[in-house]
């Protein structure tokens, strides 16, 4: 065990080295992930400040001429304080998982080691993609739940209302019901949005409305005639395609969001989640530092890898924890729909 000791006095096994490691591997966070929709950034604090800031804009009514013109209240800026979410797995390599290693030199030693540690890490690392991703959903939606039932309300953070949950009566089979409705779906953002420009309204659906969509008799016909209707078969191709089913309807991109109930990542079946593509940093990421000495006010990165020899020497502790605060910076332009 004492070779094993010596090997935790390598630079390659240091905090820092070991976090360059496993931020450098591939990972598979999600569909939000892949979609781009989060601006990262660091930090070097466990918690971030929004400053918020509005102008106060109104429609002037008429007054006297040289009489008092329309007093306006100025809004001023105002800070708000959010906590960035510890998320940790602990776990543990025994000597006996690796005695034979001994018996060789340090260098095989040391690239035994390492990539069993490695590899089990690897493990983690799909479960933080898996967090990350759920929060992200959560941040889309405006409020976070985390795995032990507390809440990030976006809404109530930035002290706006949510909008009302919008029907889309997806049954209605009357001529140009659907389009009149995503045209003034479309109209809500923009009044929303302001003189903020984007790209598109992208929506995440659940498996039922989705359907409901899909054997919606206007949405049908409208592609009946397209040169590509193949739509209807193999859905809508755009450059950020994923294995979910996506179409595009009224200027609207639907996505039938692929999640696992089991882990809870997911959207209810019978609704959907409406949110602007292309604002600037519109969602946001933020890292913080892991809680290790030789990390304390570092700027914070995505993953971090930590090990340790137990006190009795029969084993390595190891930790793999990430920092990570999701938001949405305009929670207002949010919306939720349902099907019926």
């Amino acid at each position: 065990m004492d070779h094993i000791l010596n090997i935790f006095n390598d630079d390659a096994f240091s905090t820092t080295s070991l976090t360059d490691a496993i931020n450098t591997r591939t990972y598979k966070p999600g569909r939000i992930g892949k979609l781009g929709l989060f601006t990262p950034t660091s930090t070097d604090t466990t918690s971030v400040a929004v400053e918020q800031k509005g102008d106060t804009i109104i429609v002037v009514p008429p007054t006297a001429r040289g009489g008092p013109g329309t007093t306006v209240g100025k809004k001023g800026r105002s800070l708000l304080q959010m906590s960035v979410p510890h998320f940790e797995i602990n776990d543990h390599v025994m000597a006996e998982e690796i005695q034979n290693v001994t018996r060789f030199g340090k260098p095989q030693q040391l690239e035994i080691l390492s990539a069993k540690l490695t590899e089990r890490a690897s493990i983690h690392v799909s479960s933080m993609a898996v967090t990350q991703e759920k929060s992200r959903l959560g941040a889309v939606q405006g409020v976070v739940v985390y795995q032990d039932g507390t809440q990030l309300d976006l809404y109530q953070t930035f002290g706006v209302t949510k909008l009302s949950q919008l029907n889309f009566n997806l049954a209605t089979n009357i001529d140009g019901k659907l389009r009149k409705f995503t045209t003034g779906l479309k109209r809500v953002m923009d009044d929303e949005l302001g003189s903020i420009p984007y790209d598109e309204i992208h929506v995440f659906c659940g498996d039922n409305f989705f359907d409901g969509l899909m054997e919606n008799k206007e949405f049908r016909e409208s592609h009946l005639g397209w040169t590509d209707a193949a739509i209807l078969r193999d859905s809508y191709l755009g450059k950020k395609r994923d294995s979910s089913d996506i179409v595009k309807f009224g200027g609207i991109v639907f996505e039938n969001y692929r999640g696992s109930s089991n882990l809870g990542v997911q959207v209810p079946t019978d609704e959907c989640a409406l949110f602007p593509t292309g604002v600037d940093n519109l969602f946001r990421t933020v890292y913080a530092p892991a809680d290790y000495v030789d990390t304390v006010n570092t700027m914070g990165e995505r993953l971090y890898n930590h090990q340790y020899v137990m006190p009795n020497k029969k084993g390595i502790h190891f930790d793999v924890q990430m920092n990570a605060l999701e938001y949405c910076t305009r929670p207002r332009v949010l919306m939720s729909g349902k099907r019926a």
